[in-house]
């Protein structure tokens, strides 16, 4: 009954909206606890929007809102319904919970600069990260990061990058200040590892070559239990000039564990080596991507 509940379309549906959530909240404290209070300029249109409030006073969560409502048309037209309606759902959250954090949070939660820019670039970018692994976004940048990575395999944490570079220097123009500048840079380079990393940790998969003489019931299992395609190679001992059945399976790196109980429990002498791969595109994996 549980891994039914789980395959459910409304039950899938819920964890995804769930994690999304999670997420935007996360991301939303970054900005209002540790960055804002600050006065430390980030990237992304929330960076942007920060930039605004701090020459005019308009909040945050407004400006965020306004200029991701342009933004979303062209998620949709490139991107497809499924990805307007989840960004549609990540800007309105977000800017939410920025407008709600903004007003109870009105002093930074570590009084040290340095500290707030290292935190909130490990947050804001952990946030963004677990947003992207459910097809989401947080709008503004993130947007045309998806687009682009539609159709070139690029990091989502250089393109990020390099558009932020721009936000964050023109704070420069509003506090005539190298340090404050300085800050948004660490906090930029921090929220860029910690995207990259959180994703790769969520997309990375492992070939495994499975020697066995249970290889039937192996592969049985797998494909079953598991539901990752198996493919049979054959091929011939150079000691014992046996031929034998060699088992090729590619699949993500957290669902091994699965794998090597399966063999374990089938045949506990089985011999197995395993590998990281840099891309996997196909069926149940990554698109091909030109």
């Amino acid at each position: 009954m549980p891994t039914n509940r789980r395959k459910h379309p409304v039950w899938n549906a819920i964890k995804t909206y769930g994690i999304i959530t999670i997420g935007l909240f996360i991301n939303a404290l970054a900005w209002t606890a540790f960055l804002i209070p600050s006065e430390i300029v980030g990237g992304g249109i929330t960076g942007a929007a920060t930039l605004v409030y701090f020459a005019t006073g308009f909040p945050v969560a407004i400006t965020f809102l306004l200029v991701n409502l342009i933004l979303i048309i062209i998620g949709i037209k490139s991107l497809g319904f499924g990805f307007g309606v989840k960004t549609v759902y990540g800007i309105v959250v977000l800017s939410a919970f920025l407008a709600l954090l903004q007003q109870l949070i009105t002093e930074p939660v570590v009084d040290d600069k340095f500290m707030s820019a290292i935190i909130g670039g490990i947050l804001g970018g952990a946030s963004v990260g677990l947003v992207f692994t459910q097809g989401g976004s947080t709008g503004g940048t993130d947007i045309i990061a998806m687009i682009i990575n539609k159709y070139r395999n690029i990091s989502h944490g250089r393109l990020i990058l390099l558009m932020d570079v721009v936000i964050i220097s023109s704070s420069y123009l509003l506090f005539r200040s190298i340090e404050i500048m300085v800050y948004g840079y660490v906090t930029m380079a921090v929220a860029s590892y910690s995207i990259d990393m959180l994703l790769m940790g969520h997309r990375r998969s492992v070939q495994l070559f499975i020697f066995s003489k249970h290889h039937d019931r192996i592969a049985e299992q797998i494909a079953n239990e598991i539901g990752r395609g198996v493919t049979m190679l054959q091929g011939k001992g150079w000691y014992t000039k046996e031929d034998a059945s060699v088992l090729m399976v590619v699949v993500k790196r957290y669902e091994s564990t699965n794998v090597f109980r399966a063999i374990k429990e089938i045949d506990p002498n089985a011999f197995i080596t395993m590998g990281s791969v840099m891309g996997v595109y196909g069926q149940g994996f990554d698109p091909i991507k030109y």
